[in-house]
């Protein structure tokens, strides 16, 4: 990222102020999805996880857990015994089917390795520039990589950034050079400042989406990047009608 001097002393600046967000955020989920009741505290601190990893409350689920049609349990499969399964915590479950859902692996098989070798890092982490685009593929653009809790909004805005981009119409248009730098302190900062920001391969924007958002409105050249209610701003969700706003202020883009 970039004035990453500037970024630390801030941060170090509002150290208590960001402690109590985070705090008031944690008693804000217990109290209203009853989390301490169910068992699913997490051990870890929200700021330390908090990520595309991060699930969206599926609707019916705590509703599910009130009137004992779902039982939480925390844990998982660790064998099975005839017509039951043994839970890692020791519990015995009767069961006719069992499905053992782990979620998905990401991947970018269409690619030819010779590609992939470029795009993807020894550890998983995509060296990408605005998770979009890589300055050693300079024809290939990736829209929805930066996905983040407004996957649509995320995917909107890059796009918008990525055809003024391929054509060279950014107002700020990186050197490969600017992208290089850039890609490897965020790498960096993923691997030593925040690991939970390398889930999904470091492509989740979620939790600093306002900061990539800024970033790319600002590349755009847009005259306007924020609300005119400060409230609003610091302390309500990404609003996609407040960003068009914004995206009509920048120099609009027409096909070169």
């Amino acid at each position: 990222m970039e004035s990453i001097p500037l970024g630390k002393a801030l941060f170090t600046a509002f150290k208590p102020l960001i402690w109590a967000n985070f705090r008031g955020l944690e008693t804000l989920l217990k109290l209203q999805l009853g989390l301490k009741k169910w068992d699913m505290v997490p051990d870890t601190p929200i700021e330390k996880d908090a990520s595309c990893s991060l699930p969206i409350v599926t609707p019916g689920l705590f509703e599910g857990f009130k009137d004992g049609s779902i039982k939480p349990v925390r844990g998982s499969f660790e064998r099975y015994e005839e017509d039951q399964i043994v839970l890692t915590n020791g519990e015995k479950v009767p069961c006719d089917l069992s499905i053992l859902a782990v979620g998905w692996q990401l991947g970018v098989p269409y690619l030819a390795q010779e590609y992939q070798d470029k795009l993807i890092e020894h550890d998983g982490q995509y060296r990408v520039y605005r998770l979009a685009v890589n300055p050693d593929m300079p024809d290939m653009g990736f829209v929805g990589f930066n996905s983040s809790f407004c996957t649509i909004l995320s995917a909107e805005m890059i796009a918008n950034w990525l055809v003024r981009y391929a054509d060279g119409k950014l107002a700020n248009q990186p050197s490969d050079e600017d992208m290089n730098r850039n890609i490897e302190e965020m790498l960096d900062w993923r691997r030593k400042e925040r690991p939970a920001a390398k889930v999904y391969g470091g492509l989740c924007s979620a939790p600093f989406h306002f900061r990539h958002f800024d970033e790319l409105l600002s590349d755009m050249g847009a005259g306007k990047t924020k609300r005119s209610n400060p409230i609003a701003e610091q302390f309500s969700y990404p609003d996609a009608a407040s960003y068009g706003e914004f995206l009509a202020s920048a120099p609009q883009y027409t096909a070169g």
